[in-house]
Order: structure tokens, then C-alpha cells, then sequence
């Protein structure tokens, strides 16, 4: 079909040639429909397939340079490729082996997704050459002093790409349905290592150069890199821990399970296909628990517990590496069938290695964070349903427990109707069919029609998959889960509330899961004197469990106990994982005392966030 072409002044347009002039109108294409809401690449015409970066890592500067050279398959002979950019300074683009500079444009910015990146192209041409710079807004990119790491040496720096802010350091097709593999050629400071989602080295060198190569395809917001004082300790033959070097032998004993836990995973749904399953442990900044980048996990420090009590976040980021890094949610709409078959794969890990009631509790403690967020949208929220439309929304600014957990039971409620083991050989075909695919709701929904219900009415009932996906709130026949170790709990709370007297309990409730359903579960309206006694016993206000403190200083903010509030400043200062920071921040905005606080704290607390974790506080103390 023929191209329609409009003369478009609106458009920043660049011709790079030797004059450097801009030229006023360019000839590109009119805009296709979007099949991504998210991105204004044309991959059903041109779609990326490899990548070769080059760039060099300024830490004075705060700045990434060099050059992205895309390799392109011009499926439909178009004249046109576009990428998604936000905040990057192109400075020149070349097609294939060609000097002369290609015409390219820049549009209008919009809101969360930047703008898009035109490219004039011939149907023969194969590589495109983006010689550019990331901005001092870059999102994805958090640049810290030495005084903001563990060592107190060296500056650091470390990206964070999903949801959409791979677009912030690299000019790319920034669509999780666009898979493509990549080698990269990285420059830093020659006291640093440098690693990425790829093979990575173990020690640094005396030039500051590193190549990496990933040969798996994978999406945009898996592009991972880190450089830091990064010291590397092997766990077994495939798995190892990356840490600053004070932090080292803390994190290897505390993932000293990672391989027993990639040998069950694969027991399980098959095959790893990754090659190596190592993890990096990022400063307190880092603003989620991990990041699935395969071959190397980003993990927040706040799973350090000294017990090896919070390893549920290596079993959930491991099972990333089937459900999401395999299987890809085609776009954020669908992003439950990353984050829920996540969940479900991470407990059936946990379940193995650690026995029943250890995934029970697990599934316990996300139910109630599941009600709570469906009260807090309120039940008939559109937001609560699993085929969620984050259309002219950032999608990061949308993600709640509705895909993690309602995405669990959703998945758990199929296992009970056909039984486990034959939703095991489902997951498992399923993880084989579609590997290095993508997926979306509809396409699911049929697999679940053609391989499991296969026209049997009970069965189609009990899964109630219309339900589930495209209705808000939980299906009326939903029941709660229950744990017999909670329940026990419940037991001797009830034993509390009529003695007032706590001695005692902490030798009878001692696991993290049993402390956070013990603080999670406390009455409403408990006194300060109650709350104080409790935390003579338990010591909580200076536990070093990070789940624990959040849940502790979430209760103190509540009923104002005041006793807590150093150690919570402190926490709120220096832990920078929005999961903990939320709750704390929104109990405390409750009351104009509350809020004049949350304010001081977050005025010193602010510089250490990620952009993540700041967009969603700023919004939340406007």
C-alpha cells in the first residue's frame, strides 16, 4: 500500500549534514496505530532483531556517550524506522556503512513516553548507526556518591529499565513484545566493574573496558548495567553473588540456597535456559526488592536479614527467568502474566525446598495485601481487574498487588480445578511453546480454553477465567486461604488482648512470617502502652529485618508511637525500596502532625530514591 507523507513543521528535524542545518520540513510517514499504547515504535513494518552498544560511563558528567548500532529488519520495504526516546541528546545517525549523516526527527514529548525517534531508511538498508548522550534526567539511571554506598570509596551507578525507561539511556524500540539479543562495549572508571544482563566477568581489569554479549533475545526492559566497586564470590558451578566488598560474605551466606533453588525451579518447568543465575546486591537505593535481568538479578540490601529469612525474593526473581524473561507480557495491560505467574512459580519453589506451611503463609500474608490494596482502590476500581488498561497512564505508577497476587489465585484457582499435576505439565508445555514469545491476556485465556477446559463445562465454572481477568474486585465464590501456624497465632492474640502482658510471645512467635501476621493482625485501636510493652518483648523498633520495619514503623506512624520514630526516620532516609517506603509515608500523611514530618524526613530522604521511588512520593505529599 502506498505511504501517505505529510510535511510536519511541529517536528524537531534534523538533517546532519556537513552544515548541521535543521531542516524546517521533512517528508516521514504518517503515524501508524499503535499496537503498544506505550511505545511509538513500527515493529509490524521495522523491528529491531540485534543490538551493538558502545558507550562510555562519565561519573562527572553523570552521562552515558557512544553509540547505539541497531540491526533492522525492514519486513514491509518502508522508508521509515522509530524508536522511543526520552530525554536523549541524538547528536548524529548513519545508516549501514555510510558517513554521510541520515535524516531523522524528533516529535513532540509526551507525557510518560518521551518522543518519538523517525529515521528515513531504504528498504535495503540493514544497521543503523545513533551516535547520542543520555540527558540529566535520565530515569532509568541513578548515579551515586561515594557516601551513598556501602564503601564509602567509589561512586556508583545502576540502571532500573522496566517498565519504560529503557528509553532513558538507550534509543530503542521500547516494547516488551520486541525481542532482540545484543553485545556491548562498555568504558568506566578503571577502579570499577562494569556488568550487565548478560555473561559478565568476575574481577575487574586495568583498562576499564568490558564486552559483554547476550545471545538470548530479550526485551528493552531487561537492558541492565551496573558499575561500582563490585567484588564477586561463586556460590556453585552456575550461580554467584556480586557486592560491594564490605558486603560480600553477608550476601553469599544469605543466598547460599540459590543453587538448590534453580535445581527445583527446573524440576519443576524445565529447563534454564540463561546459562548462569547470578545476583548483584545494589546499595539501599535500589527501589524495588529485585530486577529480573537475566544472568544477573538486581537485589535490594534489605533482604540482609543475617537469617536467610527473606530469600522468597531470590526464589521470585529466579522464577523470572521462566514466567517474564521466557514468556513476555506483550504489553503492560498483560503485565499480570509476568508478575502473577511469578508469584504462583515462587511458592510452588518455596513449597519444595522449605515444605507446605512456608508457602501457605506466604500466600496468607499476600492475601491480606491484596485486600487491603482492593480496599484502597475501592472494590469496583477498574484497577483491580487482571486485564488492567494503563493507556495514557505510566504503567510503573499502576503496579499494585492485583498482578502479583489477584494474578496468584487467579492461577492457583486453575490448579485446584484440574489438580497440580496436571497444571504442572500445562505450565511446563506452556513455558516450552512460547519461549522467548510473548504473550497477552486473550491469547492465555484461549490456551486455558484449548489445553485445560477443552469443553467441559464444570471445569470452565470453576476457573471462572472471565471473572477473574476482566472483572474488578475477587469472584463472590473466592475463599480465603488459610494457615494453621497463623491461626495460632490468632490464639495468643486473643490471649493478649485480655492480659495486656506480652512476655513471652517472642518464644512463641519467631519467624518473619509469623512477626509480620502478628504485627499486620494487631487490634485498630491498641493503646501506646500495648505497643510499647510489645516492643520490649520483640524489639522491634530496632529489628534489622527491612519487612518487619516497615510493617512495625507502618503500625507506629498509625497510633503515633513516637518511641519509633528515630529508627523510622532513619530507615525512611536510607532505604530507598518503594515497597517499604509507601506505607510508611501514606500512614503518616494521615494527620497534619504526621504529614509536617513525613516532609522533613523525605526533604533529607529524596536525594537517595530512585526516580521510581520519588515520582511515586512526590505525587503522594503534593
Amino acid at each position: 500500500m502506498k505511504k501517505l507523507f505529510l510535511l510536519l513543521p511541529v517536528l524537531i528535524i534534523f538533517s546532519c549534514n556537513q552544515d548541521k542545518k535543521k531542516a524546517e520540513n521533512v517528508a516521514i510517514e504518517e503515524p501508524i496505530k499503535r499496537q503498544d499504547p506505550h511505545s511509538f515504535s513500527n515493529p509490524e513494518q521495522c523491528i529491531v532483531t540485534h543490538l551493538d552498544l558502545k558507550l562510555k560511563v562519565n561519573f562527572t558528567a553523570k552521562e552515558l556517550n557512544g553509540e547505539a548500532v541497531w540491526t533492522i529488519n525492514n519486513t514491509q520495504k518502508v522508508d521509515e524506522v522509530i524508536f522511543d526516546t526520552k530525554g536523549l541528546n541524538i547528536e548524529k545517525v548513519t545508516l549501514d556503512n555510510q558517513t554521510d549523516s541520515a535524516f531523522f526527527a524528533l516529535g513532540d514529548e509526551e507525557e510518560f513516553t518521551g518522543k518519538p525517534l523517525s529515521i528515513q531508511i531504504t528498504p535495503q538498508t540493514k544497521k543503523i548507526h545513533i551516535f547520542y548522550s543520555t540527558g540529566e534526567n535520565a530515569a532509568a539511571l541513578q548515579w551515586l556518591t561515594a557516601q551513598q554506598t556501602a564503601g564509602k570509596k567509589q561512586p556508583y551507578l545502576f540502571t532500573q529499565s522496566e517498565a519504560i525507561l529503557a528509553r532513558t539511556w538507550i534509543p530503542t524500540q521500547d516494547s516488551p513484545a520486541i525481542r532482540f539479543t545484543y553485545t556491548a562495549d562498555i568504558t568506566v572508571p578503571k577502579e570499577l566493574l562494569a556488568l550487565m544482563s548478560a555473561q559478565n566477568p568476575t574481577v575487574k581489569n586495568e583498562t576499564g573496558q568490558y564486552h559483554f554479549e547476550q545471545k538470548q533475545a530479550i526485551p528493552s526492559y531487561l537492558m541492565a548495567l551496573a558499575v561500582g566497586d563490585i567484588t564477586f564470590k561463586a556460590i556453585d558451578n552456575r550461580t554467584g553473588v556480586y557486592a560491594e566488598p564490605s558486603m560480600l560474605e553477608k550476601v553469599g551466606y544469605e543466598f547460599a540456597d540459590m543453587g538448590k533453588m534453580v535445581n527445583t525451579a527446573e524440576k519443576l518447568y524445565g529447563d534454564y535456559r540463561w546459562g548462569r543465575y547470578d545476583i548483584l546486591v545494589l546499595p539501599p537505593s535500589f527501589p524495588f526488592g529485585g530486577m529480573e535481568n537475566p544472568m544477573l538479578t538486581f537485589a535490594t540490601p534489605t533482604v540482609i536479614a543475617g537469617d536467610r529469612s527473606l530469600v522468597s525474593l531470590v526464589a521470585h526473581e529466579l522464577a523470572h527467568s521462566w514466567s517474564g524473561n521466557l514468556v513476555t507480557n506483550a504489553t503492560w495491560n498483560d503485565f499480570w502474566l509476568n508478575e502473577g505467574f511469578t508469584v504462583y512459580f515462587e511458592r510452588r519453589i518455596l513449597e519444595e525446598l522449605y515444605g507446605p506451611e512456608e508457602a501457605k503463609m506466604q500466600e496468607v500474608l499476600g492475601y491480606n495485601s491484596l485486600m487491603e490494596t482492593i480496599q484502597d482502590l475501592g472494590e469496583k476500581s477498574p484497577d483491580t481487574r487482571l486485564n488492567v488498561d494503563f493507556t495514557n497512564r505510566d504503567p510503573d505508577g499502576g503496579v499494585s498487588d492485583i498482578a502479583y497476587e489477584k494474578g496468584y489465585f487467579f492461577l492457583k484457582n486453575i490448579e485446584k480445578a484440574i489438580g497440580k499435576t496436571q497444571f504442572d505439565s500445562f505450565l511446563k508445555s506452556y513455558f516450552n511453546e512460547y519461549a522467548f514469545k510473548s504473550m497477552t491476556n486473550d491469547r492465555f485465556l484461549e490456551e486455558i480454553n484449548t489445553k485445560l477446559i477443552k469443553g467441559n463445562e464444570e471445569i470452565k465454572n470453576k476457573i471462572n477465567s472471565y471473572a477473574w481477568v476482566y472483572q474488578p474486585g475477587l469472584p463472590k465464590e473466592f475463599k480465603a486461604p488459610v494457615s494453621t501456624k497463623f491461626k495460632q497465632i490468632e490464639i495468643l492474640q486473643k490471649a493478649l488482648n485480655t492480659s495486656k502482658n506480652p512476655v513471652g510471645l517472642s518464644n512463641k512467635i519467631s519467624s518473619t512470617n509469623e512477626k509480620l501476621y502478628f504485627i499486620n493482625t494487631l487490634p485498630q485501636n491498641i493503646g501506646l502502652n500495648e505497643i510499647q510493652a510489645i516492643d520490649k518483648e520483640f524489639g522491634f523498633s530496632n529489628s534489622g529485618n527491612a519487612e518487619i520495619q516497615c510493617a512495625w514503623y507502618t503500625l507506629a506512624a498509625k497510633t503515633k508511637y513516637a518511641v519509633a520514630y528515630p529508627p523510622m526516620k532513619n530507615f525512611l532516609i536510607n532505604v530507598g525500596r518503594r515497597k517499604f517506603l509507601m506505607p510508611i509515608y501514606k500512614e503518616l500523611i494521615k494527620t497534619p502532625e504526621g504529614k509536617k514530618l513525613a516532609k522533613e524526613i523525605y526533604l533529607s530522604a529524596r536525594p537517595n530514591y530512585h526516580s521510581v521511588a520519588y515520582n511515586s512520593i512526590d505525587n503522594l505529599l503534593k
